[in-house]
């Protein structure tokens, strides 16, 4: 039996934006993945829980404009623990100016307004 993929997904900072970060979500575990929803996090919570969940992917969502500083963040506290397996993917309301960026910081996939769940889902999932 194949085990399930494992997400985290948190909303960076104290972004009071929830609603994509649920339905993000909501998607991903109808689709057969397990999540942990942590709602409003920094990225020294976020990686500890994601190592001690012993997850495969980090989904993080942002509406405040925080995501050149904290979406890098998690990335290289998750490098600073020897960590290269978890795929960390970054959703909500991102520039288009900012996305080589934070490719560049080691951010997997950026999925800005307007992404299909199904795209996300697929990514998630490795089928896309």
């Amino acid at each position: 039996m194949k085990k399930a993929i494992r997400v985290v997904i948190a909303r960076l900072g104290m972004d009071a934006h929830w609603r994509g970060s649920v339905v993000v979500a909501r998607a991903i575990r109808d689709a057969g993945m397990e999540v942990i929803y942590l709602g409003n996090q920094m990225p020294e919570a976020i990686v500890e829980t994601a190592i001690q969940e012993d997850v495969n992917v980090i989904g993080l969502s942002t509406l405040s404009g925080n995501h050149l500083e904290l979406a890098p963040e998690v990335v290289r506290l998750l490098r600073e623990k020897g960590i290269r397996d978890i795929l960390v993917i970054l959703g909500g309301t991102i520039p288009p100016d900012d996305i080589p960026k934070l490719k560049a910081a080691g951010i997997a996939e950026v999925f800005g307004t307007g992404s299909s769940l199904e795209k996300i889902v697929r990514f998630v999932s490795g089928s896309d």
